[in-house]
């Protein structure tokens, strides 16, 4: 085909898009035409620019919505236009391994990548065993295409030092946006504490997930504006976003993330002051051993606060360990123990994947009940990533996924003593104390089934890992000195 033909047939294809896309809206009164040039671009990225295809799926987190926010009487529901793209991502992925049988098997031989096919693998059986199949199974598939494309993939993507900014940034500019959004909508209440439990809907279900992606990505900011290898009018970016972000933290209101960020700071001075690994688990055991032995005291001094979740955020913060009259306290509390006794009834496999809100009504005792509580399955999971998985994959599942937050804990500590770079050490420092923030708000949430969090808590993962292989090694490399002929035998 000649040049003067391929013009032709493009001006031939354009007057015909336009003139079909002026028919549906004025027939239809739909736009739903004008996707079709974006959804032609995405499609030829997922089979000649995987990478590019996965960074632009992070671009769109922040502001991904629910469908049935558009469809309500959908069977399903799916984040659009992230999962989606996720699916695509997975399958091309998938595929090209398949096909080329060139993935970097030093990669699957990593303790984590060992420890996430397992914890895989595991819940894979549950799904076999499931009191009901076609949930865990889709919630199964579901975690292949967070783990896969934003671990796997994403530590070849890492390979390259620019690509861990980018996603860094990808998400943090359109989530900035969203939260400046966030908050003008919430300064019409005057910032008032229940408005804005939800103010953030549809982009995320409401401030508890809001406020942990938050947490997440702080200890990157922070660290950014604090790094003195990092030219100044970046630094200065950083700290406009920083700003933000700290804002939007402020007034979500959410106390697990404000917890969890005091969890990043003392990970930080875990990693500047070269604490041994040795004596932070031990100090964890013996915290875990205390309270064990003294929560009978504990739980009667907690019963004495009866400050509530406020506006006020002295009040707010006490409201903490308010357990008496607190309802969002005490609906975990009645969670939490129904998914202990959901574990006692099934211990090894549990009840499969995703079945914890359609199980757990039976399980609840009418004098741990509150006003928030409901039997009809739509109220929520088991409001904590441990438990949870002890419920739904029984204590291997629990074990599994501890297993999986302790190796990236080991691994990132150890990548950062053994790092020069400024730099990479920042990155690596920022993935873990992010992380750190959500294996603390695990304890108190579980969102590892939603991509604005399963998202950067695989992709940190991915981070450290990347480091630990491809950076460490070549920082190490001693370059061998240049053989020169000896003058007394010339």
């Amino acid at each position: 085909m000649t040049r003067k033909a391929k013009i032709i047939l493009f001006y031939a294809i354009a007057v015909l898009f336009i003139a079909l896309d002026c028919f549906f809206i004025a027939k239809f009164q739909t736009y739903v035409l004008n996707l079709l040039p974006l959804l032609l671009i995405v499609i030829a990225a997922l089979f000649f620019a995987l990478d590019r295809a996965l960074l632009f799926s992070v671009l769109c987190i922040p502001f991904s919505i629910p469908l049935k926010e558009y469809y309500p009487d959908l069977g399903f529901n799916i984040d659009i236009p992230t999962e989606p793209l996720f699916v695509g991502i997975l399958f091309i992925f998938v595929l090209k391994i398949l096909l080329e049988r060139n993935y970097d098997r030093n990669i699957l031989k990593h303790p984590l990548s060992v420890m996430t096919i397992i914890y895989l693998l595991w819940h894979l059986v549950t799904v076999c065993t499931s009191t009901i199949p076609l949930v865990s199974l889709k919630c199964w598939v579901a975690s292949l295409w967070f783990i896969v494309p934003f671990f796997f993939f994403g530590i070849l993507l890492f390979k390259n030092e620019k690509n861990i900014y980018r996603f860094f940034f990808l998400y943090i500019i359109p989530f900035a946006a969203l939260i400046i959004f966030t908050l003008i909508k919430h300064s019409a209440y005057n910032f008032d504490q229940h408005i804005g439990n939800g103010i953030m809907c549809p982009f995320f279900n409401d401030h508890t997930s809001y406020g942990a992606a938050i947490a997440m990505f702080l200890p990157f900011l922070i660290g950014f504006v604090l790094c003195k290898e990092i030219k100044p009018k970046w630094r200065i970016c950083a700290l406009v976003l920083t700003v933000i972000f700290v804002v939007g933290l402020i007034f979500s209101y959410t106390r697990a993330a404000w917890i969890s960020l005091v969890g990043a700071l003392a990970m930080y001075f875990i990693l500047k002051l070269r604490i041994s690994n040795k004596i932070v688990f031990a100090l964890i055991l013996v915290g875990i051993g205390g309270f064990v032995l003294m929560q009978d005291k504990i739980l009667m001094k907690m019963e004495g606060n009866k400050v509530e979740s406020s506006t006020d955020f002295s009040k707010h913060i006490k409201s903490i360990s308010n357990i008496t009259s607190d309802a969002s306290n005490l609906e975990r509390i009645n969670r939490w123990n129904c998914a202990v006794r959901m574990f006692k009834e099934k211990p090894v496999f549990g009840w499969g994947p995703g079945t914890y809100q359609f199980q757990y009504a039976p399980f609840q005792h009418s004098d741990e009940k509150t006003i928030i509580s409901t039997n009809a399955g739509d109220g929520g999971n088991a409001h904590s990533e441990y438990l949870g998985s002890l419920a739904e994959s029984g204590l291997l599942g629990m074990l599994n996924y501890i297993l999986v937050c302790i190796v990236i804990y080991l691994t990132g500590t150890r990548t950062y003593h053994k790092l020069k770079d400024k730099k990479l050490k920042l990155i690596v420092a920022s993935a873990l104390c992010g992380l750190v923030t959500y294996f603390i708000h695990g304890a108190l949430n579980n969102f590892l089934d939603i991509d604005k969090i399963a998202v950067p808590f695989w992709g940190f993962a991915a981070m450290i890992v990347a480091i630990d292989l491809f950076y460490v090694k070549k920082e190490n490399e001693v370059p061998a000195e240049p053989v020169t002929q000896d003058k007394s035998e010339a």
